[in-house]
């Protein structure tokens, strides 16, 4: 695939002879000894080989190679790269595994949120992701989202940076300490500077900003129904945490007399431009609900396996029409970073509920969740939970977002009868080109952008400060 090429901007770029490209348009088009034809980072042309220019600034030969729309991940806590596998939060769920690492979490610093979004986003895109938000919810020290936008920049991947928050701390009735909660009108400025400073609204766009109080514990009514009036005067997204764990619905029905998702209608929050985290506790009315009104889910099956939460209710959402991606969720309870795994896992996690209803004798819809269909989830689904056209499919006048694996690799042996269905069945650990806005992110399976030796080093040196204290 030729030398390394720096992170700057191509005036062209030819990908040729590809052994299949799946464009995820509306057709499913699936194009062998394929290609496309990109100039400043937008797609002009995707079409055989043999009907592409054969020239460009920037030629690409992916012989052997699967061709796929960059990856979009919904939902990540950048920061929990640091407290991975914390000995105190390996076997808890959701409610006791948060009181065990908010203490760790209060020591955060801004050098420490910025080095672990660099490793996060390097992490993402050795595993094909091209456009990642995040949900960070917790400020101390002096941190602030900033250093987490600014860092980004280095890696090269889209980022919809979330501005979280908490508020309502332990002695106000909410989960966390008291010591990591903001004061709402803080939370309130710092969210409008933060969208006047960098959010992005133009095609293309690198950097968004999202609005994003943590979850129902851990802030006030207020603060949701502020800023989601905050978000619309702007014109930007929101995102919150929402019915993870029974432990959460019965917080709800105390708090508030409500189910999750009733609360969210009353505080003005089911509208299309919300989206969800989880959503694994709803019921077939409230997924009719989603459906109706346009808001997604961020499915996160690894952490909600690994927190014991549950399984939600995928091919119920895929049917009845609900905007669903894919989440890696946070480092501390998935404890990795690849979203091309998240999609294995939720094709097979979504066979497995099929068992299980078939155990306890319930009603089940039999369809298997494929490999295909996991691989929309994680593309043109996830493009349309964070509002975006403009990628998410490999279509003319959308960005040249792409990721390619070799299948003439050790672990692909024997699966050259299905290349594409082959990416998701074989747990591929790591993909071999990541191109983000036409420029290349991962070649031959390492990160170009950025040096991965040292941040990985700085990145241990200050996970053991965090946790050791």
């Amino acid at each position: 695939m030729g030398d390394r090429v720096k992170l700057e901007i191509m005036t062209t770029l030819l990908v040729k002879n590809a052994m299949v490209l799946a464009t995820m348009n509306a057709q499913k088009l699936e194009i062998k000894g394929a290609g496309l034809f990109a100039r400043d980072g937008v797609i002009e042309q995707v079409a055989p080989t043999s009907q592409l220019p054969t020239t460009a600034d920037v030629v690409l030969d992916l012989t052997d190679h699967v061709v796929l729309p960059g990856l979009v991940n919904t939902h990540h806590h950048f920061y929990q790269t640091l407290t991975r596998a914390v000995v105190g939060a390996q076997n808890a769920n959701l409610f006791s595994w948060l009181k065990t690492l908010y203490p760790i979490w209060a020591r955060l610093t801004p050098e420490a949120m910025r080095v672990s979004t660099q490793l996060a986003l390097a992490e993402l895109a050795r595993s094909g992701c091209t456009t990642a938000s995040d949900h960070h919810y917790i400020f101390p020290n002096g941190c602030t989202l900033d250093d987490q936008i600014l860092a980004a920049r280095a890696v090269g991947l889209r980022l919809h940076a979330s501005r979280g928050s908490m508020s309502l701390g332990e002695s106000a009735g909410g989960l966390p300490p008291d010591h990591v909660v903001e004061v709402e009108d803080f939370i309130l400025r710092d969210s409008q500077r933060l969208i006047e400073t960098y959010h992005d609204p133009k095609p293309g766009a690198m950097t968004r900003v999202v609005l994003a109080p943590c979850s129902p514990f851990s802030v006030t009514p207020d603060l949701m129904r502020e800023s989601a009036r905050m978000a619309r005067a702007y014109k930007v997204m929101l995102h919150t945490h929402l019915a993870e764990t029974k432990d959460e619905q019965d917080f709800c029905l105390a708090q508030f007399g409500k189910r999750p998702v009733a609360l969210m209608e009353d505080l003005g929050w089911l509208e299309r431009d919300v989206w969800f985290a989880h959503a694994v506790h709803v019921n077939d009315l409230e997924i009719t609900q989603f459906a109706t009104c346009g808001c997604g889910a961020a499915h996160c099956p690894s952490s909600n396996m690994r927190l014991a939460s549950g399984i939600a209710p995928l091919r119920k959402y895929l049917k009845a029409g609900v905007n669903v991606g894919l989440g890696v969720d946070g480092s501390a309870s998935n404890d990795g970073s690849s979203l091309l795994l998240e999609a294995r896992q939720a094709m097979l996690l979504s066979r497995l509920e099929i068992a299980e209803k078939e155990r306890r004798n319930e009603a089940f819809d039999a369809a298997q969740l494929s490999a295909r269909e996991a691989l929309e989830v994680a593309t043109i689904g996830g493009a349309k939970v964070l509002g975006r056209d403009d990628i998410g499919s490999l279509e003319v006048g959308k960005r040249a977002d792409f990721f390619a694996v070799n299948l003439n690799r050790l672990e692909f042996a024997g699966a050259w009868h299905d290349p594409i269905a082959a990416v998701v069945f074989c747990a591929t650990p790591k993909v071999d080109l990541t191109v983000v806005e036409g420029r290349i992110i991962v070649q031959n399976g390492e990160l170009v952008t950025l040096e991965t030796g040292s941040l990985i080093e700085r990145h241990n040196r200050l996970a053991k400060d965090l946790v050791n204290g």
